[in-house]
């Protein structure tokens, strides 16, 4: 990250500091929202639906990235990098524009300290402790680049801010909130918990290192898909699938001539058998995906743990078709 970028600990959730973003910093520009996947989408209710901003939405289905070269960097950008509930990613930041004039507004929950992020094309950076570092869930990291900070100092939106919301005052931006004076007080145990994390990751050898151990258990999978005929990556582009959150089809015909509940209900059963033998635990695709598995793949899990759960899926899968 840019050394002159301002980094806090700003709300009780990754989700709480993408919603404080938008509510503080949206309104001054037209918007682009991109979303291919469910927290994409609930981007675009907040600013089409309670914002009420003049936005353009460029979606795409499950699997699929919209066109990237349609975004129009005059406006603000919002968007997610990586799809947790797809498992799809933007392969890079070669899309984005050096010279836009917006600002670029990513959630990067599962994507912090798992992917290579062009921090000098993100003007707001979102995340929490609890993806890759494994910690707890309910602290949402705010990171701002200057160009953020001057349209907070700026701009004043026309909407009311609830108090939790607001990251200026007479306007400036409130440098307490960067500097340690937190919103809501984090527990100091949660805190303790996150210097270990990051103690243990410097031993991995930093992000670098981080990086290495998210691909490595993305390529064990990739390995197993390619010997493996009932089942394939939910994305289709070999570019943009995720590292952390990999999510699986079901592509047997067996399977495929299911009507949707008897799909739901097969992978169920699955998911189910996984967590009898004590393999795995939450491996469905989540609730508002095509029925699939979904395999954490961060930097926390080991490549072993992952190369010895993927028998259990030909089993499980097995044992359900018959």
């Amino acid at each position: 990250m840019p050394a002159d970028y301002r980094l806090g600990i700003v709300a009780g959730s990754d989700t709480g500091a993408v919603e404080m973003a938008l509510w503080s910093l949206l309104g001054a520009r037209r918007v682009d929202l991109l979303a291919w996947e469910s927290f994409g989408e609930g981007w675009v209710t907040d600013v089409t639906k309670q914002l009420k901003l003049d936005a353009r939405v460029l979606k795409a289905d499950y699997g699929d990235l919209p066109d990237l070269s349609q975004v129009d960097f005059e406006r603000d950008v919002v968007f997610t990098w990586n799809g947790t509930t797809s498992g799809v990613r933007v392969p890079n930041g070669d899309w984005i524009a050096a010279g836009r004039q917006g600002l670029t507004i990513c959630d990067a929950t599962s994507a912090v300290f798992a992917m290579d992020l062009p921090w000098s094309k993100l003007d707001v950076v979102t995340w929490s402790w609890q993806k890759v570092l494994g910690g707890e869930a309910a602290h949402g990291m705010l990171a701002l680049s200057p160009r953020a900070v001057e349209r907070l100092e700026s701009h004043t939106p026309p909407w009311p801010l609830p108090k939790i919301f607001r990251m200026a005052k007479k306007g400036k931006l409130d440098e307490t909130i960067f500097e340690g004076s937190t919103i809501n007080t984090p527990s100091m145990l949660c805190v303790e918990d996150a210097l270990d994390a990051l103690a243990w990751a410097e031993r991995e050898g930093g992000v670098k290192g981080l990086i290495a151990r998210s691909e490595a258990n993305l390529a064990a999978v990739a390995a197993w898909v390619g010997k493996t005929p009932w089942v394939d990556f939910l994305a289709r582009d070999p570019r943009t699938r995720s590292c952390t959150s990999i999510c699986l089809k079901v592509v047997d015909p067996w399977f495929e001539s299911l009507d949707a509940d008897a799909r739901a209900a097969a992978i169920k059963k699955m998911v189910s058998l996984l967590e009898k033998e004590g393999v795995a635990y939450d491996t469905a695709g989540y609730r508002d995906a095509p029925p699939g598995l979904r395999i954490w793949g961060g930097a926390t899990v080991a490549r072993e743990d992952v190369e010895a759960l993927l028998p259990w899926l030909d089993w499980a899968f097995a044992d359900v078709r018959g």
